[in-house]
């Protein structure tokens, strides 16, 4: 019996023609010392997980790993079927989901999501050794990416069509008044009213994220003081927003009481100033997020990619 098309998976150029790229820090990261893609690869897996475990490893590093983001560059699945196969691949030990305190020394620090990608299933003790060390060593995507959003753009030199030579004689102008300038008032409303707070605009725009998380602004107000310790704990809108629409359920029936649960249940650490170090030495930390519900947590603590709670639930 002849089987064919094992792994249907898109090829790299036409995978990765299409798919967004992550912001800098963020999106895809594959492991070191892959072999080379054979046909055969993900053949094990069933039908849905072996096509995004294709198409995901047909993507460039750096790209885009959100689930709307894979959903909508590829036809075949939507987002409840991308982030079911995400979470099996998880388990399959295909990926990580990992969070980390990334940001040059006198810059900002903040967190990004990253997911780590390898060809060949690994096992939790592979995966355990490998985050530790990449938490002890700076990764050199993020070198490069850092110099690249650095690096000033240079315009392109437009050529200048030649003009003939026309002489002109100078003519006697009479002195103009310079002109007197006044103040331009501004509008009561600009002047006195304040701007939103980054906690607040990252509330209001959940609902574009998901709309099972729209929220009220006066839903927002209120949650806002609770958002506002997340940034003062070093995060940013993204990992806020990632945290808070990670592992939805199918329907949300009160969005302000499960985006406040989320806000509690999920806050981060608040991690210590960390000593002085040399210019230009990365300051990093390092957590597992569990690939069902987004928890973050030491490498040690997770099994298969899942927290306790997720591999063992409650009976109850």
């Amino acid at each position: 019996m002849v089987v064919s098309d094992l792994s249907p998976a898109p090829c790299a150029s036409a995978s990765s023609r299409a798919h967004p790229k992550a912001k800098p820090g963020y999106g895809k990261r594959s492991v070191p010392v892959q072999r080379p893609p054979h046909e055969g690869d993900f053949v094990l897996l069933p039908e849905r997980e072996r096509h995004i475990a294709g198409y995901v490893d047909a993507l460039p590093d750096g790209a885009a790993m959100d689930i709307k983001s894979l959903a909508r560059s590829q036809p075949l699945y939507g987002q409840m079927a991308v982030g079911s196969a995400l979470r099996a691949l998880g388990v399959a030990g295909h990926l990580r989901h990992v969070r980390c305190l990334s940001g040059e020394n006198g810059e900002q620090v903040r967190w990004v999501t990253r997911t780590f990608w390898s060809r060949t299933a690994r096992d939790n003790e592979w995966w355990n050794a490998f985050l530790t060390a990449e938490e002890r060593h700076p990764a050199p995507q993020e070198a490069a990416e850092a110099a690249a959003t650095s690096a000033p753009e240079v315009p392109a030199s437009v050529p200048v069509p030649a003009q003939p030579l026309v002489t002109t004689v100078p003519q006697q102008r009479t002195a103009e008044p310079e002109p007197v300038l006044m103040p331009v008032p501004v509008p009561v409303s600009q002047a006195t009213a304040g701007s939103p707070s980054p906690a607040f605009l990252a509330l209001a725009h959940l609902g574009r994220a998901d709309s099972r998380l729209a929220l009220s602004a006066a839903d927002c107000a209120a949650l806002e003081q609770a958002a506002a310790e997340w940034f003062a704990r070093g995060v940013d809108a993204d990992y806020l927003t990632h945290a808070l629409t990670a592992g939805l359920p199918a329907s949300v029936d009160s969005p302000f009481g499960f985006v406040r649960r989320r806000l509690r249940d999920k806050l981060p650490p608040r991690l210590p100033a960390a000593s002085p170090a040399a210019p230009g030495t990365p300051v990093r930390r390092l957590m597992v997020e569990c690939t069902e519900c987004g928890a973050p947590g030491r490498p040690e603590a997770f099994r298969d990619g899942l927290c306790r709670p997720c591999r063992e639930p409650d009976p109850a």
